[in-house]
Protein backbone atom coordinates (compact mmCIF):
# COMPACT_ATOMS: atom_id res chain seq x y z
CA UNK A 1 0.00 0.00 0.00
CA UNK A 2 1.28 3.45 -1.00
CA UNK A 3 2.16 5.42 2.33
CA UNK A 4 0.15 9.04 2.44
CA UNK A 5 3.43 11.24 1.98
CA UNK A 6 4.29 9.57 -0.96
CA UNK A 7 1.13 9.74 -2.42
CA UNK A 8 1.05 13.14 -2.04
CA UNK A 9 4.36 13.86 -3.48
CA UNK A 10 2.67 11.98 -6.74
CA UNK A 11 -0.46 14.25 -6.75
CA UNK A 12 1.83 17.35 -6.27
CA UNK A 13 4.14 15.85 -9.21
CA UNK A 14 1.34 15.87 -11.90
CA UNK A 15 -1.16 18.54 -10.52
CA UNK A 16 -0.03 22.13 -9.87
CA UNK A 17 -3.36 24.19 -9.63
CA UNK A 18 -4.77 24.66 -6.39
CA UNK A 19 -8.25 23.61 -6.90
CA UNK A 20 -6.85 20.52 -7.87
CA UNK A 21 -4.69 20.20 -4.57
CA UNK A 22 -8.03 21.20 -2.73
CA UNK A 23 -10.11 18.93 -4.85
CA UNK A 24 -8.10 15.58 -3.66
CA UNK A 25 -8.03 16.34 0.37
CA UNK A 26 -11.54 17.14 0.39
CA UNK A 27 -12.43 13.89 -1.84
CA UNK A 28 -9.78 12.29 0.67
CA UNK A 29 -11.42 13.45 3.97
CA UNK A 30 -15.01 12.48 2.23
CA UNK A 31 -13.68 8.63 1.68
CA UNK A 32 -12.16 8.74 5.24
CA UNK A 33 -15.56 9.40 6.41
CA UNK A 34 -17.77 7.06 4.51
CA UNK A 35 -14.93 4.49 5.69
CA UNK A 36 -15.70 5.20 9.85
CA UNK A 37 -19.41 5.68 8.73
CA UNK A 38 -20.10 2.64 6.81
CA UNK A 39 -18.20 -0.04 8.95
CA UNK A 40 -14.94 -0.25 7.05
CA UNK A 41 -13.04 0.86 9.53
CA UNK A 42 -10.09 -1.16 8.46
CA UNK A 43 -9.68 0.26 5.14
CA UNK A 44 -9.83 3.65 6.36
CA UNK A 45 -6.08 4.18 4.81
CA UNK A 46 -6.97 2.78 1.62
CA UNK A 47 -10.36 4.70 1.26
CA UNK A 48 -8.78 7.58 2.05
CA UNK A 49 -6.02 6.86 -0.46
CA UNK A 50 -8.12 6.37 -3.18
CA UNK A 51 -9.79 9.87 -2.48
CA UNK A 52 -6.74 11.98 -2.79
CA UNK A 53 -5.61 10.03 -5.76
CA UNK A 54 -8.74 9.80 -8.21
CA UNK A 55 -7.73 12.72 -10.18
CA UNK A 56 -4.02 11.60 -10.01
CA UNK A 57 -3.79 12.70 -14.34
CA UNK A 58 -6.46 15.02 -14.50
CA UNK A 59 -3.87 18.37 -14.57
CA UNK A 60 -1.39 17.15 -17.11
CA UNK A 61 -4.04 14.97 -18.86
CA UNK A 62 -7.39 15.51 -19.06
CA UNK A 63 -8.25 14.08 -22.30
CA UNK A 64 -6.88 10.62 -20.63
CA UNK A 65 -8.06 11.25 -17.30
CA UNK A 66 -8.20 7.75 -15.85
CA UNK A 67 -6.57 5.99 -18.19
CA UNK A 68 -3.23 7.71 -17.46
CA UNK A 69 -3.69 7.13 -14.09
CA UNK A 70 -3.74 3.64 -14.54
CA UNK A 71 -0.38 4.04 -17.03
CA UNK A 72 1.05 6.19 -13.71
CA UNK A 73 0.56 4.63 -11.00
CA UNK A 74 1.70 0.92 -12.58
CA UNK A 75 4.64 2.60 -13.36
CA UNK A 76 5.06 3.03 -9.81
CA UNK A 77 4.20 -0.61 -9.08
CA UNK A 78 1.02 0.75 -6.54
CA UNK A 79 -1.49 -1.73 -6.18
CA UNK A 80 -3.49 -3.66 -8.64
CA UNK A 81 -6.99 -2.42 -6.23
CA UNK A 82 -5.97 1.06 -5.52
CA UNK A 83 -5.38 1.82 -9.68
CA UNK A 84 -8.73 -0.07 -10.20
CA UNK A 85 -10.24 1.76 -7.18
CA UNK A 86 -9.58 5.01 -8.72
CA UNK A 87 -9.89 4.02 -12.31
CA UNK A 88 -13.40 3.60 -11.64
CA UNK A 89 -14.31 6.67 -10.93
CA UNK A 90 -14.31 7.32 -14.59
CA UNK A 91 -16.66 4.47 -15.88
CA UNK A 92 -18.67 5.91 -18.66
CA UNK A 93 -17.50 9.63 -18.24
CA UNK A 94 -13.56 9.16 -19.52
CA UNK A 95 -12.54 7.06 -22.60
CA UNK A 96 -10.55 3.95 -22.84
CA UNK A 97 -11.06 0.85 -20.70
CA UNK A 98 -11.82 1.87 -17.47
CA UNK A 99 -13.76 -0.83 -14.68
CA UNK A 100 -17.57 -0.28 -13.60
CA UNK A 101 -17.92 0.81 -10.18
CA UNK A 102 -19.16 -2.47 -8.22
CA UNK A 103 -17.36 -2.27 -4.70
CA UNK A 104 -19.36 0.23 -2.00
CA UNK A 105 -16.43 2.06 -1.67
CA UNK A 106 -16.05 2.95 -5.78
CA UNK A 107 -20.09 3.76 -5.92
CA UNK A 108 -19.49 6.69 -3.21
CA UNK A 109 -16.04 7.64 -4.74
CA UNK A 110 -18.28 8.15 -8.03
CA UNK A 111 -20.68 10.17 -5.87
CA UNK A 112 -18.03 12.42 -3.65
CA UNK A 113 -16.50 13.17 -6.86
CA UNK A 114 -19.60 14.61 -8.59
CA UNK A 115 -20.75 16.32 -5.14
CA UNK A 116 -17.59 18.18 -4.42
CA UNK A 117 -16.16 18.42 -7.75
Amino acid sequence: MIKREEAWSLLNEYNKEPFHIQHALTVEGAMKYFAEKLGYGDEVEFWSMVGLLHDLDFGMYPEEHCSKTQEIMRERSIDERLIRAVASHGYGLCSGELPKPEHQMEKILFAVDELTG
